[in-house]
């Protein structure tokens, strides 16, 4: 008799697939996570909750030793542990953030002390913590120009944008860094390159935690709520999940407490906030699949592109759309255009003689069958747009997979972005089609009274005759 062959069989063998492909490898027994358990325990911090593990489609990640219940304090970070401004201003950096004018930033002195650790190796206090910080990074800064060329078209801006930020925060900084010579023994000038002061600036733009700090004279104006809290900057995000996370006075402590239960040798993951998969992109990386967050962006120049040239009111309506705030944040998501779409595609949809009723568009109200119809007709265009524009970018970056191999693991980045949002889009061009469906009935019942007009009347011709 053949054994493992029926139904409950073959129930047991998904069950076991579905765990051994959701489950995490665990991490804990590598040198550098044992350096910095032990570390982290010199600093009064022993976790009993999560262990680093290895996880599919999200990698490196923090697993549940334990089922964790809703309302949870899933980890507790002692204040010894957090890197901060305060930790920079106790470090030999101290004296010379103190006499530098006008003072640096706290960007600028986290940054500074990163690299400055980075330097020391294995004399750093702060090595074992270090060790499990990253190599490199995602974050379009990081990405070569050919790759950022084919972000869509807002992403793009705001990449280009970042580059040029980081590039101006190295130049500016290099003042303050020739200030350190007398640190080192070799030349601070191959110590804080470009390279090692956008490393640390991904650091912490991609890790740090929120706190919020005094304001120091030592610093300029600008906001000190940046930590760095290892071994907590271990988990993952989820936009699924819901967590409170905060400072916790009393304790000292920086607390992450989880909204949601989470079974043993589960991935446990936190929430960075409800940003679209273009934001996650930007600041952190990577992007999200099947994020309920995410959408596509329409911008002014597409929003107008399917709209009548000779609408000699056409200036007025995008005057309006940009005073009232309805020119920015116009997107396609999982549920179809967003209202604020609509809305700005049915005033710029108003005949002449709708005009005046601009007031009441704005405010959600119907104008008239014919501007609903219209408003969505073009949306549906510029949906259908995005699909073409959207698949002939897959299509490019396959071509430039299959030649820039070197490349690889950014343009699978790009791929996955663009295939997320042709999802969208996708499900977006069904939901605008099923809105248009009673204008269609409405269109063919017309038809149907108007035939039998006709009939009613040919047969009154006829009985006269």
């Amino acid at each position: 008799m053949k054994m493992g062959r029926g139904r409950t069989s073959r129930i047991r063998r998904r069950k076991l697939f579905r765990s051994s492909v959701s489950r995490g490898v665990n991490e804990s027994y590598k040198p550098e996570f044992i350096e910095l358990k032990k570390w982290l325990k010199d600093r009064k911090f022993e976790d009993t909750n999560l262990i680093p593990a290895c996880f599919p489609g999200t990698g490196r990640g923090l697993m549940s030793k334990t089922s964790l219940q809703e309302g949870q304090v899933i980890i507790s970070l002692p204040e010894s542990c957090l890197l901060t401004t305060d930790t920079v201003i106790r470090s030999y950096l101290g004296a010379y953030i103190a006499k530098w004018r006008p003072p640096p930033s706290p960007l600028l002195a986290l940054c500074t002390f990163l690299v400055s650790e980075k330097h020391a190796g294995d004399q750093s206090v702060w090595k074992p913590y270090l060790e499990i910080l990253p190599k490199a990074y995602t974050c379009p800064v990081c990405l070569e120009p050919e790759v950022v060329k084919l972000f869509p078209q807002p992403l793009r801006a705001k990449a280009e944008e970042q580059r040029a930020r980081v590039r101006e925060f190295f130049s500016s900084s290099r003042g303050f860094f020739s200030s350190l010579q007398p640190l080192f023994s070799e030349a601070v000038g191959s110590i804080f390159s470009y390279r090692a002061l956008l490393w640390a600036w991904c650091t912490v733009n991609t890790r740090a935690v929120y706190v919020k700090h005094r304001q120091r004279r030592d610093f300029s104006a600008e906001p000190d709520t940046c930590a760095l809290a290892p071994y907590l900057d271990l988990l993952n995000h989820s936009p699924r999940v819901q967590v409170e996370a905060a400072f916790n006075e009393e304790t000292r402590c920086y607390e992450i407490r989880t909204a949601s239960s989470c079974r043993k040798h589960e991935e446990v993951f936190i929430c960075y906030g409800p940003h679209d998969n273009q934001r996650l992109l930007l600041e952190y990386g990577f992007v999200s699949i099947h994020n309920p967050h995410a959408c596509v962006y329409v911008s002014e120049d597409i929003l107008v592109k399917y709209l009548p040239s000779t609408d000699k009111q056409m200036n007025k309506k995008i005057s309006i759309l940009k005073d009232h705030d309805f020119i920015e944040n116009l997107t396609f998501g999982w549920d179809g255009p967003s209202w604020r779409l609509l809305t700005a595609l049915k005033l710029l949809c108003l005949e002449a003689e709708e005009f005046t009723c601009w007031k009441k568009v704005l405010l959600g109200e119907i104008i008239s069958d014919t501007n609903e119809k219209t408003s969505l007709d073009i949306a549906q265009k510029i949906c259908h747009y995005f699909i073409e524009e959207t698949n002939a970018v897959l299509q490019k970056v396959s071509h430039m997979k299959d030649e820039e191999v070197a490349s690889i693991n950014q343009l699978t980045l790009v791929e996955t972005l663009w295939t997320e949002e042709l999802k969208i889009l996708q499900a977006s061009a069904l939901i605008l089609n099923s809105l248009q469906t009673p204008f269609r009935e409405s269109a063919s019942w017309g038809g149907v009274e108007r035939e039998g007009d006709r009939g009613s009347e040919a047969g009154a011709q006829t009985h006269e005759l």
